[in-house]
């Protein structure tokens, strides 16, 4: 936490000095804004993160040429503040702009266009729209693999990315298979406690959930809970999400009061970090009833 509000200072240092030193509509200033906004972004206060990327925006909008790859990466980072928020309409006009400007910009290759397809591929998915999510996701996993080494990172969120839908789709072995894909380059790759190996890890807990087996879905929820205490903030959303996964276990253990002590903690923080209508809020609200009711 405390490297955060190290960057968050620095970038608003930043800001402070490039505001009496250049013109109001400078690039650079846009560049203070969406580092700022990035910040608030990775804290999980998604509020103030769009603020901080819309403010960027609309700097960028003046200053430069109305395709320039810069507003595509401002309406990328608009989209998935706004995905974070479940206002996944908005997402999906926010991405889907970023893809327009970048397919007028840059190479048919570029990885920045894997990006755009991966990212409406994410609010398809968070939509219910499985064959529009996996669409997208496969022409993001085929440019990639035509620019990126075998065990880059994003390969590892692609074939994640691909589980994921697999999963919603009913299609366990495939959803594992898949996971396990992501997470053996994901070791591979990147540091021991990276944010990534624990959604990997939270996404196999899944799969092995959906398929009945429980006491790996625990393990695997655990081992994803360990690495986001050392990498989180103490109230970010993502620890609600394995807390409401690991009460899920316990509910079809039939551990009835360690199901309701998880379900609470989910709760409590969602309600801190998320608006009041999000879907997550009334899932977990569903859980603790539904729980209450076994006890």
């Amino acid at each position: 936490m405390g490297e955060y509000s190290k960057a968050l200072s620095s970038y608003e240092q930043s800001l402070e000095i490039r505001k009496v030193a250049l013109p109001p509509n400078h690039p650079s200033l846009a560049d203070s804004y969406n580092n700022i906004g990035a910040v608030y972004d990775n804290m999980g206060e998604y509020s103030k993160a769009l603020s901080s990327y819309e403010r960027s925006l609309e700097v960028q909008k003046i200053a430069l040429p109305p395709n320039h790859p810069s507003l595509a990466t401002s309406c990328n980072n608009i989209g998935g503040v706004y995905n974070n928020m479940g206002e996944y309409s908005k997402a999906l006009s926010s991405y889907e702009r970023s893809l327009e400007i970048r397919k007028i910009a840059l190479p048919p290759n570029h990885p920045d266009l894997a990006a755009s397809y991966n990212n409406t591929g994410l609010v398809y998915y968070n939509m219910g729209e499985c064959s529009k999510a996996l669409s997208s996701y496969e022409r993001s996993f085929e440019i990639l693999k035509l620019v990126l080494p075998p065990n880059h990172p994003d390969l590892a969120t692609s074939y994640n990315n691909i589980g994921m839908v697999y999963d919603n789709m009913g299609e366990y072995s495939k959803a594992l298979s898949s996971y396990e894909r992501s997470l053996e380059i994901q070791k591979i790759a990147l540091p021991p406690n990276h944010p990534s190996l624990a959604t990997s890890c939270n996404n196999i807990g899944l799969a092995y959930y959906n398929m009945g087996e429980y006491s790996k879905a625990l393990s695997s929820y655990e081992r994803s809970l360990e690495i986001r205490k050392i990498v989180l903030p103490p109230n970010h959303p993502l620890f609600a999400n394995c807390y409401n996964n690991i009460g899920l276990v316990y509910y079809n253990i039939d551990e009835y009061s360690k199901a309701l002590q998880y379900y609470e903690k989910a709760q409590e923080i969602w309600k801190k970090s998320l608006p009041s209508n999000h879907p997550h809020i009334a899932l977990v609200k569903t859980n603790i009833e539904d729980v209450k009711k076994k006890m």
